[in-house]
């Protein structure tokens, strides 16, 4: 499965359980790590939780690999790492604070299912 694929799914998957302000960007030429960086803002500690187990599962049922998961214990900020693709689920204050499409996205393709909503 295509990288881009795989984002695609993440997207939908936090969209399912409406999140807020998603951003998908692609990295691929800035960094090795990963193609691309799916952030999303969650309304509350359980909302967080919730979606990064749905996009746990609807990458597992295409039958794709989760190489791990960080940060579901205090859930502020859980990053689920699928290979190619790297999905950060935050809370608001968390999210203003680092800033991640900033630091990606100064040179970065950015191909967004929503705007981020400014507040």
């Amino acid at each position: 499965m295509k990288s881009k694929q795989l984002a695609e799914i993440a997207v939908e998957a936090l969209d399912d359980l409406k999140g807020q302000s998603i951003s998908c960007i692609n990295v691929s030429k800035l960094t090795s790590i990963t193609d691309y960086m799916v952030i999303v803002t969650g309304r509350s500690n359980t909302h967080i939780k919730a979606m990064a187990d749905n996009v746990v599962k609807k990458v597992k049922e295409e039958n794709q690999q989760v190489v791990g998961v960080e940060g579901r214990m205090q859930s502020e900020w859980v990053l689920v790492d699928c290979g190619d693709v790297v999905v950060h689920i935050m809370l608001a204050p968390v999210r203003a604070l680092y800033n991640l499409e900033e630091l990606w996205n100064f040179d970065a393709p950015k191909e967004n299912r929503k705007e981020p909503q400014l507040s």
